[in-house]
Order: C-alpha cells, then structure tokens, then sequence
C-alpha cells in the first residue's frame, strides 16, 4: 500500500528534508584529502543533533553508523570507517537521512575530493545526477511510476558515454517511497521493466525518494563480506544521487532541496510547489 500524506504531513517532511541538506552541505565541506569517512560520519551525527533530529540509518537493520560513505567502485551503503582515507581524485557518495517527529528524509550526492578527476568521473555524475532531476520533473499528477522511471533512463540511455560503450544502470537498487518509514511502497526501478507494468498513479501526497544509481560499466553488483558495501562487479566507479521527493495539488517539491527544487525544476519547465515553511 501506498502511504499517501497530508499537507501537514508533507510540511513535517519537509523539516526533516532540511535537516538532511544540512548534512549535505557539512559533509560537502568535510570530503577533503585525508579526511576519513568515520571524520564525515561524526560531521553528520553532529548536524542531527545540533537540529533536535534523530538519524534514520543508524541501527536500520543493525546499520552501524549514521550515513553511508561509498567510495569510487563501492556503489551504496558503504559503512564510515577510520581506515578510509579521501584522497585527490577520489569520488564518494554520501547517503543521509533524518527523522523529525516520526517523518522521514533522505537522500544522497556524490563528490569530488580533491583535484585530478577524470573527465568520464565528472560527467558520469552529471549523468547520474541530472537523470535524478528528470524523474523528478517527471512526478505529475496523473502520471504513473513507470513515467518517472522512464524519465531517468531514457535521459541516461542518451547520453554519450565517454570512450564508448553504455552506462550501467544499478539494477538491484532503486528508488522508495518514503514517510513514517524511510524505505516504503513502491519500489522506483531506475529503468522500465515490462514486468513490472505501470505502477500506481501519481496523486497529491505521493511521496517517493528518487535515486539512481550508475556506473561507468556494468550494472551488476554484489554485497562485501560486511553484509551491507555494494560493489560494482567488474570494479567500475559509479555515482549515486538522490532527494525525497512529494507530489502536491500544485506539483512536486523536492523535499531535501534547500530551495525545494525550485531553481532546477525551473530549467525543465516545471513550476515547483510552494515551500510549506517559506
């Protein structure tokens, strides 16, 4: 079942949505050469609690820290540590989350450290990042949730891949739906899989967290011996980026967005909803 929301509710999302562009913004700043991923993990744990909020990832199915730092070929839930070491050229995703009075944020970014990155790095975070911003454009009311995967693949599929070949599209991973729980109904697949038919339809108070997940390779994966890092199979670096995202009467408002989305969803043509807390 799809757990649909209130305004109300949608507004107390939208606290916790901040709290986790807060984190964002801090561990940015913290993902320097010779930081470890355990230095961003106490940046986050500080932020929550500087904020009256709780972390949503800490303990989740026995998860021992408060985000995930995935490091170039790790893809997702990598666990912080204090023998990861940034280092020039790297790249990392952080995936937070926050919970204020029982509602849920979360979402992910990837980042340079330091200098030296490829040029196939830089773009496949573009890449990956702007196909999360075409599924958001994509959550309109009527629409399906098939629509919003079709979106982030059709935008990844035309994107010349430096080099040649394709982006790995993340098949085991995707998206959620997102409220009194971090991981809810439905599952948002990142490509369209005819198995999966259309989905639900889009209506005010959906509420979905919209991630894709891509590689320079292949879209495989397989879990570490920790129970919890995903690799790439074939040791490609992948990206990962994602927001919480509600659909209103007046469309969406990209929840995790300090602005709510409203400067990038202009770019596509679509006029975000007003921000409950402006």
């Amino acid at each position: 079942m799809v757990q649909i929301k209130t305004p109300e509710q949608i507004a107390k999302m939208r606290e916790a949505g901040l709290v986790v562009a807060a984190i964002h913004a801090a561990t940015r700043e913290a993902a320097v050469p010779g930081a470890t991923t355990k230095d961003l993990d106490e940046v986050a744990r500080k932020v929550i609690a500087d904020h009256g909020a709780k972390s949503n990832f800490l303990g989740y199915g026995g998860f021992p820290a408060t985000i995930c730092t995935s490091v170039n070929e790790v893809v997702v839930h990598g666990i912080p540590d204090g023998k990861t070491v940034l280092k020039d050229g790297d790249i990392i995703s952080v995936d937070a989350g926050a919970i204020v009075d029982g509602w849920h944020g979360d979402a992910a970014f990837t980042a340079f450290v330091g200098d030296g990155h490829a040029p196939e790095l830089v773009e496949l975070s573009r890449v990956t990042e702007e196909s999360m911003w075409a599924g958001i454009a994509a959550m309109r009311n009527g629409n399906r949730l098939v629509d919003v995967s079709r979106a982030i693949e059709t935008y990844i599929r035309r994107q010349p891949k430096r080099g040649g070949g394709r982006y790995g599209i993340i098949e085991d991973y995707g998206g959620h739906g997102i409220g009194t729980e971090m991981h809810m109904d439905p599952h948002l697949l990142n490509y369209v899989s005819r198995k999966r038919g259309k989905g639900p339809k889009l209506v005010p108070g959906f509420c979905l967290a919209i991630e894709p997940m891509v590689s320079l390779g292949t879209p495989h994966t397989e879990v570490l011996a920790d129970d919890w890092t995903v690799i790439t199979t074939d040791g490609t670096w992948s990206s990962h980026w994602e927001h919480s995202v509600a659909l209103t009467e007046e469309g969406p408002l990209v929840l995790t967005a300090v602005d709510g989305g409203r400067a990038k969803l202009a770019e596509l043509g679509v006029t975000a909803a007003p921000d409950p807390l402006a």
